[in-house]
């Protein structure tokens, strides 16, 4: 009886197996993670079981191919909605119900990073005054404003207000409580005055412990790069060694992300190629001069496990955050193919990495990282495969100089920045214009520079002579802050300002990214893309309205048509600014005790606190006569209120109901 070879079948020879049930994994993830209710488990479970049984009856009988594709989707599409309950499941953790404090918070502190208002401490909690055991939470994030006296590894006394993950203000906004819950963190919060040192040991459990040790490590490997770079970039040389940002100034953090470089700061597959790819180097040609062994043995299976290995070591200094890991799955596929004597770099590794990853964290399918990620290295690899085809019809040798090497780099800047373009503008409502020219004049420096400095530096470590090399390390990245400062100093327009994007239209942008990665024919793929791009840019289009939001903060924004944001600050309130607006500049504020008049040409907005009238906002719109008054109680038991413009006035956008999700619980008063 013949099989169906899964390895090796392809969608009509356009999609490999294996890219095909990422994709449904991807579609079956997404779904689960954005619906507004929990799917039953023994639905979820008992459907999986169901398709899978039906694929094996398929193969049994040896049903059409058509059917058999067909069947790889949809096993992918239920495979990923069981990960994400499964998921769901294995992240049950107390969380705080309702605001309390001050109280006073023990703990360890396990991260420490900068914030606008202070420093993020990351505390791995002993005890909470006022609560037991079962209702405290495991870890818990504080704001800490004065000057910091401690550091990761350190138990400490913090008195401090907390209050649950926040869920979204508006609609569409980053859904922070869901991240939370995934990453464990039962509460947020700010120290009032200043955190204490204490005399606690260390915890009780050998995982706890281990993580505090990495956590000591990590911030000795931050200081000791800080030290050795030289002061004006030994923040960004221990922000890329070990990703502790707490030594990174601001507004070096800001330049890069004006210019389109922030993706230097995130430990990602940047980070993890470089540390892999160079460890693999060096001991690949290395073994490769010693005779004896390199006639006996296949020196690429050591360098690539010995890479393998670095990049583990790489995984547990720098954090292991979730791009980490990502990071990290991707190598170990990459180097795992060369032990096994695959194709090191193909879609098939590609598509390993996100079925593993969707395993792992299907959570992290929402979030920028995992789509801008995949988005780019998939459209690469297309890229450089179709490349490689080309050349090989034409009957040209490929030639390694340095015009090879130019030609690389525009290309992997140009197809990774535009890969990436739709899912920034999705998330942020902007991206940096000039982000692809930053990338040709930094990227170089990092390549070619800085990643031989500083494998240099590792492998001197050990003897003590890495100082010169570190130091070296922190004068080229001089150079990389120079560029992004340069970059991010061409003032509005280094911003690309943008209207919110629909759901809708992210989703053809990302159709048309997979038909890039997966087509093999060279015309049809143009068509096809150009056609989708085309339609997802009319669904944007048509998708853009002017929008007003009544933030709790006591903020209140009005997002026009064109992506163009007014701040307008009403009141303090208790609550949080959309995070999709922290960004944008306060352009008016209004007195308290006077009304406040605020007119466009689209809306006119009346704004009286109690002292003078009924407390709210009254809403009229030039097109017409309707009225809508919004009293300011209702803002803050929404949590936010959205109004959207219509031709006959404006609509309330509903927000997905609180308590039908873990991670979206409903604030007690």
């Amino acid at each position: 009886m013949q099989r169906f070879p899964l390895s090796a079948d392809r969608f009509g020879e356009i999609l490999q197996a294996p890219l095909g049930f990422a994709i449904g994994m991807i579609v079956g993830t997404a779904w689960y993670f954005s619906i507004p209710f929990e799917p039953d488990v023994r639905v979820v479970w008992g459907l999986t079981i169901a398709v899978f049984a039906g694929g094996w009856l398929g193969l049994k009988w040896q049903a059409p191919r058509g059917v058999m594709y067909a069947w790889i989707l949809v096993c992918g599409l239920v495979f990923g909605v069981a990960a994400g309950s499964a998921a769901t499941l294995r992240a049950q953790h107390a969380t705080v119900e309702k605001a309390m404090g001050p109280v006073l918070v023990e703990g360890w502190v396990t991260d420490a990073q900068p914030s606008r208002t202070g420093v993020r401490l990351v505390l791995d909690i002993h005890a909470i005054d006022g609560l037991n055991a079962s209702e405290t939470p495991n870890t818990v994030r504080l704001t800490h404003i004065l000057s910091l006296n401690t550091e990761p590894g350190r138990f400490v006394r913090c008195w401090a207000v907390l209050r649950p993950p926040p869920q979204p203000v508006i609609a569409g906004d980053y859904d922070f409580a869901r991240q939370a819950w995934f990453s464990g963190l039962g509460a947020v919060g700010y120290v009032q005055g200043r955190c204490r040192g204490g005399a606690l040991g260390a915890p009780r459990t050998w995982t706890r412990q281990a993580d505090l040790q990495v956590a000591k490590w990590r911030r000795r490997l931050a200081q000791h790069v800080r030290a050795a770079a030289g002061d004006r970039a030994g923040g960004f040389a221990a922000a890329l060694a070990s990703g502790d940002r707490s030594f990174m100034p601001q507004s070096d953090q800001e330049a890069l992300r004006a210019a389109g470089l922030a993706h230097l700061l995130a430990i990602s597959g940047l980070h993890m190629g470089i540390v892999g790819g160079l460890v693999f180097l060096f001991v690949w040609r290395g073994l490769a001069l010693v005779e004896p062994i390199a006639l006996r043995v296949s020196v690429k299976k050591p360098a690539a496990m010995t890479a393998l290995i670095a990049c583990a070591v790489y995984l547990i200094i720098s954090g292991a955050s979730v791009s980490t890991q990502r990071a990290f799955i991707m190598s170990a596929v990459l180097f795992g193919a060369v032990l096994f004597d695959r194709t090191a770099l193909s879609l098939r590794s590609l598509s390993i990495a996100m079925i593993a990853i969707l395993v792992l964290a299907p959570w992290s399918v929402l979030t920028p990282g995992f789509q801008m990620s995949f988005a780019a290295t998939g459209a690469l690899i297309a890229t450089y495969e179709g490349w490689q085809n080309l050349q090989r019809k034409r009957g040209l040798v490929r030639r390694k100089g340095v015009s090879f090497w130019l030609k690389s780099l525009v290309v992997t800047s140009t197809v990774s920045s535009f890969a990436t373009m739709p899912f920034a503008m999705y998330h942020f409502d902007r991206v940096a214009g000039l982000g692809i020219f930053a990338n040709l004049f930094a990227m170089p420096i990092i390549s070619m520079v800085s990643a031989p400095l500083a494998a240099l530096a590792l492998l001197l470590a050990p003897l003590g002579g890495d100082s010169l090399a570190l130091r070296l390390f922190g004068l080229s990245l001089e150079g990389v802050l120079k560029i992004a400062h340069v970059f991010a100093g061409f003032g509005e327009a280094r911003w690309l300002t943008l209207p919110a994007m629909p759901p809708a239209a992210l989703g053809w942008f990302a159709a048309a990214i997979a038909i890039y990665v997966t087509d093999l024919r060279a015309l049809p793929k143009a068509v096809s893309v150009m056609l989708i791009c085309i339609l997802a840019g009319v669904t944007w289009h048509l998708s853009a309205k002017a929008r007003i939001h009544f933030a709790p903060s006591g903020e209140l924004f009005l997002e026009h048509a064109s992506g163009a944001v007014d701040r307008i600050e009403l009141r303090n309130g208790p609550g949080l600014p959309p995070l999709r607006f922290i960004d944008a500049p306060i352009s008016q504020v209004c007195e308290i005790g006077t009304p406040c008049i605020l007119q466009s040409e689209w809306v006119t907005i009346v704004y009286a606190d109690n002292t003078i009238v009924e407390e709210g906002l009254q809403v009229t719109s030039p097109i017409g006569t309707v009225k809508t008054r919004i009293p300011w109680s209702d803002v803050i038991q929404e949590n936010g209120v959205t109004l959207e413009r219509r031709r006959d006035g404006f609509v309330k956008r509903d927000k997905p109901a609180c308590g039908h999700r873990p991670w979206r619980a409903c604030a007690e008063d």
